[in-house]
């Protein structure tokens, strides 16, 4: 059986390498909306490891709530980066950075 601490270990680095794609690369939005979908995936590492510890489902159930959530929020991220693409042909945030109506 595998202990806590090598899943809380290796959750740890996965929100470690999602921290520093968000804070390294502020120029592409695939690649931070993909930061954000492992950070929330470390979480969900978490929970799912402390819930069969612990012995309790209660975990298991936020992650799928927080599945649920975040496939909804990868949908309407890359809906919108596409519109973004279409209207100024570029995905580089710093050229995103005027709303016009």
């Amino acid at each position: 059986m595998i202990p806590l601490s090598h899943y809380l270990i290796l959750s740890a680095i996965l929100f470690g390498i999602s921290i520093v794609g968000i804070f390294l690369n502020r120029k592409n939005v695939v690649i931070l909306l993909m930061a954000v979908e492992l950070l929330l995936l470390a979480v969900n590492m978490n929970f799912v490891a402390f819930s069969h510890y612990l012995q309790d489902t209660a975990g298991q159930i936020f992650v799928f709530f927080i599945l649920t959530v975040a496939a909804a929020e990868a949908a309407i991220g890359l809906a919108i980066l596409i519109v973004l693409f279409r209207s100024r042909q570029t995905i580089n945030v710093d050229e995103l950075d005027s709303l016009k109506g």
